[in-house]
């Protein structure tokens, strides 16, 4: 009966650790997305990329993320990696306006990988990648919290999903990214 119990409590895990609802009618590479300096960024030209989509604040305690985010846009952009930030006044803790976000980010984290405008990232004023994300992984992919990362893989869909207190160059990430990384489109 134990290894029954054990069978059992084993299969449940591998059941609800996999998004078994994901229908993906659409996948990432369908939708876009304004930058913070006004520009289309459509996805599509995504495609064949690894994508760490990353909901962003500038009056946040993990504000200090940008500089992992960076450093590993940085390492595995020339093999395919995205890094995309979502400023978001989501949890009432970013800057006013996009080129307070842009000046905020560039002259304290110099960042240069891509940004999008404010943006709201859950409830029904989510932008329609988020709604996305959420209709296809679950709540995993709705962020708590600023700083939630979701990895997209090549074929355009949520690889995983990683919290706040989860650094950006934390083991757990690299090796999702690199696995991605390392996949045949």
């Amino acid at each position: 009966m134990k290894n029954l119990n054990l069978v059992f409590i084993t299969l449940i895990m591998i059941f609800f650790k996999s998004p078994v609802m994901a229908n993906y009618e659409k996948i990432f590479f369908d939708f876009k997305i304004e930058s913070v300096s006004g520009e289309i960024i459509d996805f599509k030209d995504y495609k064949n990329k690894a994508i760490l989509l990353v909901n962003t604040a500038s009056y946040c305690g993990f504000t200090n993320q940008y500089e992992d985010l960076q450093n590993i846009w940085e390492k595995y952009k020339s093999e395919g990696l995205i890094v995309l930030g979502v400023p978001s006044n989501s949890f009432n803790q970013e800057k006013k306006s996009n080129n307070e976000v842009k000046d905020f980010c560039e002259v304290n984290f110099n960042i240069n990988f891509p940004l999008t405008t404010i943006t709201n990232v859950k409830g029904d004023n989510a932008h329609e990648i988020f709604k996305w994300a959420k209709e296809n992984y679950g709540k995993s992919a709705v962020p708590k919290w600023n700083f939630h990362k979701i990895l997209i893989n090549k074929e355009g869909k949520i690889q995983s999903t990683f919290n706040s207190f989860t650094k950006p160059t934390s083991s757990k990430i690299i090796l999702e990214i690199e696995e991605v990384l390392k996949t045949k489109s």
